[in-house]
């Protein structure tokens, strides 16, 4: 069995990366950006284990990509999502890469493995070609080194390095801060870091996102609860009852939630918001649907429509329908004609006919944000 860990860090934000998906969940034909390169490297390499780092709002939506990894809540920082991997290696060695890291090629892996005995710390370097300045001075570009990732490390050096307040940007150098030896190898100008979203042009082993679309339904119903405000797709309906939940009710938000949740397959709205929870007791469901809606972007989708019915004996729905639209749109930042609201009654039959409740059934179509076009 290998001694080497991997562990792939797929925690960050993507603040400078500047487009609306954070580049970890940029589609490659299927597959995140996480899973390509996770897979990419599984495949050079017979590692004893995998262990790849998530935010924690995504966590759970990550593990049901694969069971073939071991997946991690990571922290706010970097070193810190490493400290949270590293609990679960105990094999000698432990190589890290960042997610941004997407094409590295497998002499990069193999002069890693082959050199792992050689100092605490292995390194991907780059030569640097052009003139470099430092403090307005020209110095020696032959003692200047661009460092790459992976890194391969022994685990318990990495582990002792690490135990610091100190933050360090990569892993050889908090080792040599903490006594360490480094070993350099030659990079590669293909494990280019994918920082900005300009950098998708020079990262030739990424393929377009796949055409497929996706789509999702939402159902939900609520009774009438007597002086309370209704609130129906965000607006309140002019009627002396409101709908009885945890939350102010939205019984259309609610459905619309489930219906993005259910074509990204991320879901249902409980997992998100559980009713359990003091923190969204009264909660204005708009703040929902559109914590859902940044969920959605950042995990590499785009919405395309909805449609949605809504099953009401009272109140009128009608006079509503076109504020209600309005509103839907602005919250899942589409144009109102991609938004289609339909109202009709139960034919005075069950719960909804007795004048008890509303109703909603939604309908969610998505696709994989195209970074090809942007």
């Amino acid at each position: 069995m290998s001694n080497v860990t991997l562990i792939v860090l797929c925690a960050g934000n993507s603040t400078r990366f500047g487009l609306q998906t954070k580049k970890q969940w940029l589609r490659i034909d299927n597959q995140p950006l996480w899973l390509f390169v996770t897979k990419r490297l599984d495949n050079l390499y017979k590692f004893n284990k995998v262990i790849i780092t998530s935010s924690k709002d995504e966590l759970s939506y990550m593990q049901n990509f694969s069971d073939d990894y071991e997946f991690v809540a990571g922290g706010d920082t970097r070193q810190q999502s490493m400290k949270n991997s590293l609990k679960n290696v105990d094999s000698e060695y432990v190589m890290v890469t960042d997610v941004a890291r997407a094409c590295i090629p497998e002499n990069v892996i193999t002069s890693l493995i082959d050199s792992k005995e050689k100092a605490d710390c292995i390194v991907p370097t780059l030569k640097v070609s052009d003139t470099v300045i430092y403090n307005e001075e020209t110095i020696n570009r032959d003692n200047v080194k661009l460092i790459q990732t992976p890194q391969l490390s022994k685990t318990t050096v990495l582990k002792a390095a690490l135990e610091t307040e100190e933050e360090f940007t990569d892993d050889s150098s908090a080792i040599k801060a903490n006594g360490g030896s480094i070993f350099y190898v030659e990079g590669s100008i293909k494990s280019k870091k994918l920082t900005f979203g300009d950098d998708l042009k020079e990262l030739s082993c990424l393929k377009a996102p796949s055409q497929n679309f996706f789509t999702g339904t939402g159902y939900d119903i609520h009774p009438f609860e007597e002086n309370k405000k209704m609130y129906l797709g965000g607006i309140n309906i002019d009627v002396p009852y409101g709908f009885k939940a945890h939350s102010d009710g939205d019984v259309l938000i609610h459905s619309v939630i489930d219906a993005l949740l259910g074509a990204s397959g991320a879901g249902d709205i409980g997992e998100f918001f559980p009713d359990t929870d003091d923190e969204f007791k009264n909660i204005d469901s708009k703040i929902l649907l559109q914590e859902i809606v940044k969920f959605i972007y950042n995990v590499g989708y785009e919405i395309v429509n909805v449609d949605l019915t809504i099953i009401a004996q009272q109140p009128k729905i009608n006079p509503y329908k076109n504020e209600i639209k309005k509103t839907i749109a602005s919250l899942l930042n589409l144009e109102k004609q991609f938004v289609n609201i339909k109202a009709t009654t139960a034919e005075k039959l069950g719960f909804i006919g007795r004048k008890e409740g509303v109703a909603v059934q939604s309908i969610a179509t998505l696709k994989y944000y195209d970074w090809t076009k942007k």
